[in-house]
């Protein structure tokens, strides 16, 4: 006679068995949708399949995180975690700094000991580049047979870097140099630049450092230079001018969608102009004045059109569509106000005549001139008073176009291929990547010299010096660059070229 059972082993082989049971069971209905799930057996005569409804491409947003989430709990008895201790990649996405439509009255921006913390970790090597390499040696200087050439290179590479502080110590804005000018004055350099977040700075450098004796273990301290900082804008100033002929303005324009000045003996912002939608968003990416048309603004859009206003009137822009992609960097004829070129996206550079406007509402542009395309993207157009134009393209070339005869165009008239074709295309690693800001090249506005010579920064940090004919002038260097001077501007007459680094430091040549 078998043993009696007790209860928890009954339970247990009641449990067992169930279990066995719901196996069986699902090994059936799994084997029952494998077969409903399986291709009709094929016919000698298959029907055709019908096609299918594409689906249609939606935006994926980022998707939100909570503090809480990231990992920042309660402050509660001290404990957890406070926002600024996130990692930055656990943060949700920085929302955008709504523009400023009112005039400003400015104030200087708070700086610990008169110099900014650099507090993005920007990578100062570019795949590619080969810091400190130079590729224009005194060995190209001495070989050079043109003695007109010669001497010019000579001149060139007498430039020397500033010497009352090191680039390092010269922070002229917070964040990455995006656009940067001289002020027109001959009396001293001053330099103006705008960095990623809208922030205008000024650097005096007539300034010296003073002489410090040296303490008892042979260091001794430099102050550090003063510099003058001032949010206009907010968000990334793409673009500054300041004209010739009114040297009290400074003129910028911005991806917050406007155009500012600033009266520098009131030290007042204005809005020249702002879409007519407060909600519109159309990233200025140049802007540009002749000296022909004083009054007249013409800016370019990530949107791929070109804007017209005057800025006497404040009023509504003429807007034309010209590009299918981004407008990177164009420009007016110095000399010649209805005639302008544009770099795109697209991969092309445009010449347009302003003098004849075709088409009717939304469609009405002005008239199209000639147009070259590159291999890759053109950055920046930049048209010299002599009627050159100098291009940089991710194809790592920069051309330069004989547009000398522009003169003499007709209206609307269509330009050849030939007359199209770049004069002379120059090897230059244009590579700039995540952290450096796009290379353009700047052409001197009114050379007291009379030599035509434009500036670009360097990969290998540097800047080259060019001549409307191609020929490098000089590679300028210095101790103490330790990052890329990508933006590059010569002074608008004397031969004093300034560079910005993408963490905000100034290098100066005189």
């Amino acid at each position: 006679m078998a043993p009696e059972l007790s209860s928890f082993e009954a339970r247990r082989r009641a449990n067992v068995a169930n279990n066995a049971k719901l196996l069986k069971d699902s090994a059936e209905v799994a084997a029952k949708m494998r077969r409903a799930a399986a291709p009709p057996p094929r016919t000698a005569h298959p029907k055709k399949r019908k096609a299918a409804e594409p689906t249609p491409r939606t935006r994926v947003m980022p998707t939100r995180q909570s503090a809480r989430l990231a990992g920042a709990g309660a402050e509660a008895n001290g404990v957890g975690l406070k926002l600024e201790d996130i990692p930055a990649e656990l943060k949700p996405p920085e929302s955008k700094r709504s523009r400023t439509n009112a005039d400003l009255k400015l104030s200087n921006l708070q700086v610990e000991g008169q110099r900014w913390s650099n507090t993005s970790a920007l990578a100062s090597f570019v795949q590619g580049a080969q810091p400190g390499v130079r590729t224009f040696t005194e060995e190209d200087v001495e070989d050079t047979s043109d003695g007109v050439l010669k001497d010019l290179r000579k001149e060139m590479g007498d430039l020397k870097l500033y010497e009352g502080w090191l680039p390092n110590d010269i922070k002229i804005t917070p964040e990455r140099v995006y656009a940067l000018s001289f002020h027109p004055a001959k009396d001293k350099p001053l330099v103006v630049a705008g960095d990623k977040k809208g922030t205008l700075g000024f650097f005096d450098a007539s300034q010296k450092a003073p002489d410090y004796p040296e303490d008892d273990e042979g260091d001794f301290e430099i102050p550090l230079p003063e510099v003058s900082a001032f949010e206009v804008h907010s968000r990334t100033i793409t673009s500054i001018k300041i004209p010739l002929f009114d040297p009290n303005s400074v003129i910028t324009g911005s991806y917050d969608s406007s155009i500012r000045c600033l009266d520098l003996q009131t030290q007042v912002s204005s809005q020249l102009w702002q879409p007519d939608d407060d909600e519109m968003d159309v990233g200025i990416s140049c802007i540009d004045i002749s000296p022909e048309a004083k009054d007249t603004i013409m800016f370019s859009t990530l949107e791929g059109t070109l804007g017209r206003f005057d800025r006497r009137a404040k009023g509504k822009a003429d807007m034309w569509s010209l590009c299918d992609n981004k407008i990177g960097g164009f420009s007016v004829h110095p000399l010649i106000p209805h005639l302008l070129a544009t770099a795109s996206l697209d991969r092309s550079l445009k010449v347009w005549d302003l003098r004849m406007i075709k088409g009717k509402g939304e469609l009405q542009h002005p008239s199209l001139l000639g147009e070259h395309h590159s291999r890759l993207s053109v950055s920046h157009a930049s048209w010299s008073r002599g009627g050159y134009l100098a291009t940089t393209s991710y194809d790592d070339t920069v051309k330069i176009y004989d547009m000398s005869e522009a003169a003499k165009w007709k209206t609307g008239q269509d330009l050849s291929e030939a007359q199209m074709a770049p004069a002379h295309t120059i090897p230059h690693n244009n590579q700039t990547g995540r952290w450096v800001t796009i290379l353009k090249p700047q052409w001197q506005i009114n050379p007291i010299d009379g030599v035509e010579k434009f500036a670009i920064g360097n990969m290998n940090r540097f800047v080259d010096i060019y001549d409307s004919r191609g020929k490098q002038l000089g590679q300028l260097d210095g101790e103490g660059i330790t990052a890329v001077p990508a933006v590059a501007e010569f002074h608008p007459e004397l031969n004093w070229l300034a560079g910005g680094t993408g963490s905000g430091k100034l290098c100066l040549w005189m």
